[in-house]
């Protein structure tokens, strides 16, 4: 197994040696974001290679929108190897969200109106039926695990009917999303072998739906991928898998995190789930303030050109985390951030990140999130958590709680 965590990794100065890995920033990171924010908002580490940690709302949003200095090309918080060749291990495309204009254009366009309001609406009672059965399995027996029992499945479920492959492929589909996002940067051969098991499930897929005569073929993502033309011409083979594999591994783990660190909270904070068992009409404004407090998700930008910002020289080939959650906690934009309010009125978070590449799933997103805490509360009678200290984060590219067990 190869890792990439240094065996030494307590950091001296989180300014000039930053590591998104060490464990006290993977368990709670605010601090860390508290103290940048107010000596130096921009860190940097060679840990790496050089990359750049910007944690004000302002510059992260400026940054989002420069698409001239700062590609879309490598999202991974982490490229093994990108200090010899920046295109190391970039096995496959994941158009729109890897892509820079005109290509990110209209590769986006293609898929915006399998994610409008129309069709979320028609997936709200499948999302909710999804949540019954699962709560089914384990509601007699008064304990849980709210991450591996509940907040996993549902996602992935979701964007399986979306996609158009078989539900009984999960268990599968769950490992990969482990293995590539959470796993990935301590077992750099585990997450490559997931990826190239990714690439070969999808091929395989949209050679079996081009099989089929089109009168026949059902209306899903595979058949929209297949039938899909860019001035006259089918998409290749590498734009079609990496949309596949955006779909499924980044829908899965983004939103099992929202989910999981929502109920999570519930269960360690009893006077909020008592509110909002009390006033379900807070619904809407909790699940904004769960998305804005635990967003789940850090990108990359790299550099294009040698280039100034804000002070700081950044190199051609130099790394961005474009860290929303910490944007998020910003306090020239939220009034106590780093306070947890059901209520919230005023709240433009950007935990679905901002610019061309503002996550073209925040409707889907947003009402499973919605559906899977309706339907606990629901169903659930108030619940704690049965053992906080066997809780456990992950951290990297996706933050969010992997073991919440519970019991009510």
């Amino acid at each position: 197994m190869t890792a990439l965590h240094p065996a030494d990794s307590d950091v001296a100065d989180w300014a000039t040696d930053f590591d998104i890995l060490d464990e006290d920033y993977v368990d709670d990171p605010s601090p860390v974001w508290n103290e940048l924010r107010s000596g130096c908002p921009i860190a940097h580490t060679e840990r790496y290679g050089s990359t750049w940690l910007p944690v004000r709302y302002d510059d992260l949003a400026e940054i989002a929108h420069d698409v001239d200095r700062f590609s879309s090309r490598d999202i991974a918080v982490i490229t093994p190897g990108r200090d010899v060749d920046p295109m190391t291990g970039m096995m496959l495309e994941a158009p729109p969200i890897t892509s820079d204009p005109p290509l990110q254009t209209w590769a986006r366009r293609l898929l915006l109106p399998r994610f409008g309001p129309s069709v979320i609406e028609a997936l709200t009672p499948v999302t909710a039926d999804l949540a019954d059965d699962l709560i089914d399995r384990f509601i007699d027996g008064r304990v849980a695990d709210a991450a591996c029992d509940y907040s996993q499945h549902i996602p992935v479920r979701v964007i399986a009917r979306m996609l158009g492959v078989p539900l009984d492929d999960e268990a599968m589909f769950t490992d990969w999303a482990v293995a590539s996002l959470q796993q990935g940067f301590h077992n750099i051969e585990g997450a490559t072998d997931a990826i190239m098991e990714v690439i070969s499930y999808f091929a395989e897929k949209l050679d079996e739906r081009e099989a089929v005569p089109p009168a026949d073929r059902p209306d899903d993502l595979l058949t929209m991928l297949v039938e899909a033309r860019h001035d006259g011409s089918p998409l290749t083979d590498r734009h079609r898998i990496g949309s596949c594999f955006l779909l499924l591994i980044a829908g899965i783990d983004t939103t099992w995190s929202s989910i999981g660190a929502s109920l999570w909270h519930l269960a360690s904070h009893p006077e909020d789930q008592r509110r909002l068992r009390a006033e379900p009409e807070l619904m809407p404004t909790a699940v904004e303030e769960f998305l804005r407090f635990y967003s789940p998700v850090t990108m990359a930008r790299s550099v294009t050109e040698d280039t100034e910002f804000n002070g700081c020289p950044m190199k051609a080939g130099d790394k961005i985390l474009m860290a929303f959650p910490a944007g998020n906690r910003d306090p020239e934009h939220f009034e106590d951030p780093d306070v947890f309010k059901l209520d919230r009125a005023r709240n433009r978070h950007f935990a679905f990140g901002s610019g061309i590449h503002r996550c073209l799933g925040s409707n889907l997103a947003r009402m499973e999130l919605r559906v899977a805490i309706e339907r606990f509360l629901d169903r659930v009678p108030t619940f704690e958590l049965a053992d906080p200290d066997a809780v456990t984060w992950s951290g990297g590219q996706i933050r969010g709680p992997r073991t919440v067990p519970v019991r009510w």
